[in-house]
């Protein structure tokens, strides 16, 4: 959220796929989707394969997976590359990021996907499952404020099976270190904006290349009809979520992995 290089090639690739009979190129707005991100987060894949590593770890290698705020299928998409027996759920609102991960995973009867608000209090009902051996989500619950997420969290615990895992990777901010803060706050934007500066694109400029594409101009405008430029909510700290998970019915909660500005929570019901 780089290789500039390849992102550059990325944009070139995405601003000229057209909706010919072939259809739009997914696997390259999966790249350019992963390019933009990594420009926030450039340890995104040791978070992913931790989170694997764990699942491995308390579930075994062929879990039911809840993706939670799925988007484009990221979590899919490794979870299957690792472990060919998993089954997959992806559930999101967002059209757009929808549309790319079900043209995606359009040939895999192992993944499904449901449109669902996940502020809605019914949305666990569209399922298909009633329980998961776990739920995975990754740099998507930030823009839930902190009592409609205590109330998902709540949710979750109702989903995840006993001895199941919920895991969140996410920005969890410890607001008692500011000195902290401030100094890996301004490392990471000055390694940012040097990456901009060879052509690394950020959150804006890959939804205006989205809403050019003739495939996904239509779901990025009721993107935006739903979310707005973007959904800004709470980001607690690794503490406050593991006291909630505990308190919302999973026996243990902690951190398992973080870098200087993001954490991964790990939760055994």
């Amino acid at each position: 959220m780089t290789d500039a290089d390849a992102t550059t090639t990325t944009a070139t690739t995405v601003t000229t796929t057209t909706a010919a009979a072939a259809g739009a190129d997914w696997q390259a707005w999966q790249e350019s989707w992963d390019r933009q991100q990594e420009w926030y987060m450039p340890d995104r894949e040791e978070r992913f394969r931790i989170m694997l590593d764990m699942v491995e770890a308390l579930v075994g290698p062929a879990p039911r997976v809840l993706d939670l705020a799925c988007g484009t299928g990221t979590i899919t998409a490794r979870l299957l590359a690792r472990f060919p027996q998993a089954t997959s759920t992806g559930v999101d609102l967002d059209p757009a990021l929808l549309a790319i991960a079900e043209g995606t995973f359009a040939d895999d009867d192992r993944v499904s996907f449901v449109t669902a608000d996940l502020k809605d209090p019914d949305w666990p009902a569209k399922l298909p499952y009633d329980a998961y051996d776990a739920v995975l989500t990754a740099t998507a619950l930030h823009w839930f404020h902190a009592e409609p997420l205590a109330d998902l969290y709540g949710r979750v615990a109702g989903l995840v099976r006993d001895g199941g895992v919920f895991m969140n990777a996410d920005h969890m901010i410890d607001d008692t270190t500011p000195r902290i803060n401030a100094a890996e706050r301004a490392q990471r934007h000055s390694r940012m904006d040097a990456a901009k500066g060879e052509g690394a694109l950020d959150w804006s400029e890959w939804w205006q290349l989205a809403g050019k594409d003739p495939v996904l101009a239509g779901p990025t405008a009721r993107r935006f009809e739903i979310y707005g430029e973007h959904a800004d909510g709470d980001m607690p700290p690794a503490a406050w979520h593991a006291r909630v998970l505990r308190d919302k019915g999973f026996g243990e909660a902690r951190p398992v992995w973080c870098s200087p500005s993001d954490t991964l929570l790990l939760a055994v019901k």
